[in-house]
């Protein structure tokens, strides 16, 4: 069987592809964000490709390659992705959601020291040859409260962090979380807002947290608090933002994320926060460190690696999940079909006629699509596949 080929954007660690093509894959390397236009003619020659969070895959550029196994995003984020398209075709999408939170916590660590102690504007000021020692408007952190908006991944960790160095912690999610240590869940977003010196926003991009932090709610934060967000750039409306900045009622920000960014270093940036005292912006560098982003390539490179050579779809963020054990002995198909009743008997109806004996069989449904993986003693396994194959409800089906 020739070796699959994978398709690795935007500079992915090169870790991955030591790991990948220690597998025996056989992997091509960019440095930059390929366009739409580039993915599609590109990916017909790759059976798998992996980006980070500027590389669009479209509806289009994933219907024009039925053929792709599978999508690995190596970043915590999957917006980039359809992922509706990507399930309706059979392709798992992986991601890397545990692999930089340490990163993006310390970052937010940093960030709240900085704006209490006004580090940007007093850097430039020596900079540009002036000296500001004064201690109007310089405070400790210690005491003071951070609001973590969504306790996951990311915000539980810094929540213990912050509580190390003496900050009161409360937290607002929509799904009930257990705090840890003396972290306090509040009633709502309002109640957070009111009592936080910091907020900091954790969340993922969704209809629901699109402008979710707008005029109304920067209002409602303490005269003299801080905004921090890492997490997406459509969460907060800018301009309500430097407005709130530029009347004096909120004592500063640290943003790291935009609705827009640069494709690319060389392109120019732009953002209405530019120019504001005691604005700390960086260029979407949260999880930008050596470690996290070695860590990351080791994680999607193993979730590639463990689908394409076994089947397992544990930790795909649009696809039924199914922890696979080696196949042993064994021809082991698999097969993504719509989930509609009859379909596990037409299949098995097939492999009955074929006078298989299945070893083992695996299944694992959401409300769209259902995944089956079976074990088969058969040396037909390739010709089976080809008639699941021609059943009317069957998304994909390939042999390992």
């Amino acid at each position: 069987m020739p070796s699959l080929r994978i398709l690795l954007a935007e500079n992915v660690h090169a870790i991955a592809r030591e790991r990948l093509e220690g597998e025996g894959f056989k992997v091509h390397c960019l440095a930059h964000a390929p366009t739409e236009a580039e993915l599609l003619k590109l990916l017909p020659d790759f059976d798998a490709v992996g980006i980070r969070s500027k590389t669009e895959i479209t509806r289009k550029v994933i219907e024009a390659n039925p053929h792709v196994f599978a999508i690995g995003a190596f970043c915590i984020g999957t917006n980039q992705i359809d992922l509706k398209a990507a399930r309706a075709w059979g392709m798992p999408v992986f991601n890397a959601p545990h692999s930089n939170t340490r990163s993006v916590a310390e970052l937010v660590i940093a960030e709240m020291i900085a704006l209490s102690r006004q580090l940007g504007d007093r850097s430039m000021a020596a900079h540009r040859g002036e000296w500001l020692k004064s201690a109007d408007g310089s405070r400790e952190v210690r005491g003071k409260t951070v609001g973590i908006v969504g306790y996951g991944h990311i915000g539980s960790q810094l929540s213990v962090l912050a509580e190390s160095m003496g900050l009161r912690v409360i937290f607002h999610d929509i799904v009930k979380k257990l705090p840890l240590g003396n972290a306090r869940a509040v009633r709502g977003l309002d109640h957070l807002l009111e009592e936080a010196d910091f907020v900091t926003l954790h969340v993922p991009e969704t209809p629901e947290t699109r402008n979710m932090i707008g005029k109304k709610q920067l209002a409602r934060m303490k005269k003299g608090a801080h905004l921090i967000n890492a997490s997406r750039g459509t969460v907060v409306v800018i301009e309500d933002l430097r407005a709130a900045l530029e009347s004096g009622h909120l004592g500063g920000c640290a943003i790291d994320v935009f609705p827009k960014e640069p494709a690319s270093n060389k392109e120019k940036f732009h953002t209405p926060l530019q120019g504001l005292r005691n604005v700390l912006l960086t260029p979407h560098i949260g999880g930008s460190t050596e470690e996290a982003q070695y860590a990351i390539g080791l994680e999607v490179a193993e979730s590639f690696r463990r689908f394409l050579r076994i089947g397992t779809t544990a930790g795909a963020v649009n696809f039924p999940n199914v922890d696979l054990p080696p196949g042993h002995d064994a021809s082991r198909i698999l097969n993504v079909h719509r989930n509609e009743p009859g379909v596990l008997g037409e299949i098995n109806g097939l492999i009955s006629k074929a006078g298989a004996n299945i070893q083992a069989q695996f299944l694992s449904t959401d409300d769209k699509i259902g995944y089956m993986v079976m074990d088969l003693e058969t040396r037909a396994a390739k010709k089976l596949a080809t008639e699941i194959q021609k059943l009317p409800r069957s998304i994909r089906t390939h042999v390992l």
